[in-house]
Parts: C-alpha cells; sequence; structure tokens
C-alpha cells in the first residue's frame, strides 16, 4: 500500500483535466466540481497521514 498516495494523487490530477475539459466543451457543471474537490481533500488527508507514519 506504498502507492496509495501516488495513485491518489495521479487520479485527482486527471479528474482535474477531465473535469476542466468537460467544463471547456460541455459547460460548468457544480456537482463535478464538488466531487473534485472532495477527491482533492481525500488525497491531501491520505498523504497527511502517510508523512505522519
Amino acid at each position: 500500500m506504498n502507492n496509495s498516495p501516488k495513485s491518489m494523487g495521479a487520479l485527482t490530477v486527471g479528474m482535474l483535466v477531465v473535469v476542466t475539459a468537460y467544463t471547456a466543451a460541455l459547460g460548468s457543471n457544480g456537482w463535478l466540481w464538488f466531487g473534485w474537490v472532495v477527491l482533492l481533500l481525500a488525497t491531501v488527508g491520505t498523504i497527511a497521514t502517510r508523512r505522519g507514519r
């Protein structure tokens, strides 16, 4: 499970690209951005807990 923070970071960056592309192509969707922020906070939490170990 050492790669968990790296995987979550890659997923977060990838989803940022997807949400940004969706917004540019079809217009803004608040739920997509809300979901991305939740994913970002989960990633930051995972990284913070891993650094404490």
